[in-house]
């Protein structure tokens, strides 16, 4: 049986790297073929698409309704990415209500894009925390409201008492079932990178080689080979993150994936199920 709502943190619990997939449409229908996905968590990406908050509601129903996975689990963990950039607090501040949008409906992360500032992936953490919760170190109160719960307990299968208890960034909270990640992914993020690591709340980083790329002057650099600075620009951001304790996110294919396991990358993305299927061997994951 799980021991988790989030299946993610379970496996990063047990020192396991995580596999995801990307979905293409936010539906119940599309969320219901994704419920036995071979992927351990699944990545809503709203950053450059339609802010569809019904769709993506829709999705988490189906998944629900198309589940439990394999594993046992309600649904595979879904964290998404939104238009919000971590430029500054301000920044962060006038877009949270598509943080607490977003977890209404039941998601289990969030990740920032562009996180440049500090500040703003400080307000970035207290907009997806309740008041009510003792802040960490460094930050304000919680800034998230009461109202949402019901829908995505119902969504998380628990009473909306018990996910107020457990939809608490983790590790932060050893009970939390919330993973917040930042992509530290343009040359004013790579220059706060250390600082942007160490932000109490937490789970995951990577470095957003396509934006980095743009940001250092190369158009579509989103694969590699890398240039020289992109390379480092690399080294620097997984640094910041492992120094931080956070896990790390990086492309994974056929070639380097038991390369970069060894390296230290816990979170895999492209490739499909058949990289993962690899991986998992090589780390000895039934």
């Amino acid at each position: 049986m799980p021991k988790r709502v989030n299946k993610a943190i379970e496996l990063l619990e047990q020192g396991q790297p995580i596999y995801y997939v990307g979905v293409s449409e936010l539906s119940y229908e599309a969320g219901r073929d994704m419920a036995a996905t071979w992927a351990d968590y699944i990545n809503a990406s709203i950053e450059h698409g339609p802010f569809d908050m019904p769709g993506l509601g829709d999705f988490m129903r189906g998944l629900v309704d198309g589940g439990p996975t394999a594993s046992g689990h309600r649904t595979p963990a879904v964290i998404v990415d939104l238009p919000v950039e971590g430029s500054s607090e301000a920044a962060v501040r006038a877009n949270a209500w598509m943080f607490k949008q977003a977890l209404a409906r039941g998601v289990h992360g969030i990740l920032l894009c562009h996180a440049e500032d500090p500040e703003g992936v400080r307000a970035f953490v207290e907009s997806c925390r309740y008041p009510f919760r003792t802040p960490a170190e460094g930050h304000g109160d919680g800034r998230r409201g009461a109202g949402g719960q019901g829908w995505a307990a119902q969504v998380w299968g628990v009473s909306a008492a018990e996910y107020l208890e457990k939809a608490d960034p983790w590790p932060l909270s050893p009970g939390g079932e919330l993973m917040l990640g930042v992509k530290i992914e343009n040359k004013r993020a790579l220059a706060n990178a250390e600082a942007t690591a160490k932000v109490q709340g937490l789970a995951f980083g990577e470095w957003g080689p396509g934006d980095m790329g743009m940001s250092l002057g190369h158009a579509d650099r989103h694969d590699p080979p890398y240039p020289a600075e992109m390379r480092d620009a690399r080294a620097r951001v997984m640094a910041a993150c492992l120094d931080a304790g956070l896990f790390f996110l990086n492309g994974a294919n056929a070639e380097n994936i038991t390369e970069i396991i060894d390296e230290g990358v816990m979170i895999c993305s492209g490739g499909g199920e058949a990289v993962a299927q690899a991986g998992r061997a090589y780390t000895g994951r039934e």
